[in-house]
């Protein structure tokens, strides 16, 4: 970008001058100074190192700066035409070569995205989506009872221990008689062996399988994932989710599936080892709500985003607070910038250049 030296922006490169201020050239001016018009202030030349809209010689300040600019744009081109042939050469196929690489990588990734026909899910009117909705804590009860009785049984929740639903979806008895019902592995004991317990409240979930590996060979050489941040680690979150859930259906005409694949339009490949896990009365919840597909799968996708995001309900809480916080303390801050900055404000800056 030209430098000028009449901007206000410090200069390391020195141009030469415009001409010298002519004795009564600008309102109020004196010698070499000049007066910017509309301004309180006035500048003892380029030298000074500040600009405005005045004027030099009876022509608008910014005049000269065009001269100047046009001058340095023509220096530059005078010098980019000295260049050798060769340098010019080289110049022009690097250019060539970085349009063409960018030309390739635009049309590869139009490519990519022609080709993949994954098939991106609708946006929902969560009720936990507003600025200050809060989650449904009776879906959340009801989509931890979903977890239990139908994904407990391939995906695991390694982050989640069961004093986690404690005021949450589940009172602390509640809580503990969840956490009895599984059986932990812990010791040594003092004979030095393993044994099992019943569980308690600062144990985690139980895993349905010991290890990976045992994981890929229950799943045909899938691994189910863990659902501790799956609606976080997820683009569209409880969206891609609650498709996923909903949207199994037959291939199209000309797409063939293995036999142990399942076709789900929003599954990435659209391919998916996964058998469809919900159906209409595949349970019953406790409160009585109607057990269909899509309630199932509303509800645990809210379960799902309270795992993900236990702070949810507080953050919301906390920002609102903020917020009128910040609306008391404006007003004030806003008078206190006025009363201070008033006086500067106001303030006539006159230089009067030595005799």
């Amino acid at each position: 970008m030209p430098c000028l030296e009449a901007c206000c922006i410090p200069c390391t490169r020195r141009l030469p001058a415009p001409p010298p201020c002519s004795p009564g050239a600008g309102e109020g001016s004196t010698g070499s100074s000049w007066v910017p018009l509309g301004s309180t202030s006035h500048c003892a030349g380029v030298d000074s190192g500040e600009c405005g809209w005045g004027r030099r010689g009876g022509r608008p300040c910014w005049s000269w700066q065009a001269e100047r600019l046009s001058s340095v744009f023509q220096a530059s081109m005078s010098s980019l035409s000295g260049m050798s042939r060769g340098r010019k050469v080289a110049l022009s196929a690097l250019g060539v070569l970085a349009a063409g690489g960018a030309g390739l990588a635009l049309a590869l990734h139009t490519a990519v995205s022609a080709s993949d026909l994954q098939l991106h899910p609708p946006s929902y009117a969560w009720s936990h989506n507003g600025l200050l909705a809060s989650l449904d804590h009776s879906s959340i009860r009801r989509g931890y009872q979903v977890y239990k009785q139908v994904c407990a049984a391939c995906h695991s929740m390694d982050y989640l221990a069961f004093r986690n639903l404690i005021s949450v979806s589940h009172t602390e008895a509640e809580a503990k008689a969840l956490a009895e019902e599984a059986e932990v592995v812990d010791g040594p004991d003092e004979n030095g062996e393993m044994f099992t317990r019943p569980g308690k409240l600062s144990d985690y979930f139980p895993k349905p399988y010991p290890n990976p590996e045992a994981a890929r060979a229950a799943n045909n050489g899938a691994l189910p994932p863990d659902l501790s941040y799956i609606i976080s680690a997820r683009h569209g979150g409880e969206d891609y989710v609650f498709s996923l859930l909903t949207g199994y259906c037959d291939p199209p005409p000309g797409v063939v599936i293995r036999e142990e694949l399942h076709y789900n339009p929003y599954f990435p490949g659209q391919a998916i080892t996964m058998a469809p896990p919900i159906y209409n009365e595949i349970l019953e919840f406790e409160d009585g709500t109607p057990a269909t597909m899509s309630q199932i799968a509303k509800d645990v996708c809210t379960f799902l985003r309270w795992a993900a995001e236990p702070e949810h309900d507080h953050r919301k809480r906390m920002g609102m607070k903020m917020l009128m916080m910040i609306g008391l303390l404006t007003p004030l801050i806003y008078y206190l910038k006025r009363h201070k900055w008033s006086v500067l404000k106001s303030r006539k800056i006159a230089y009067r250049p030595p005799k």
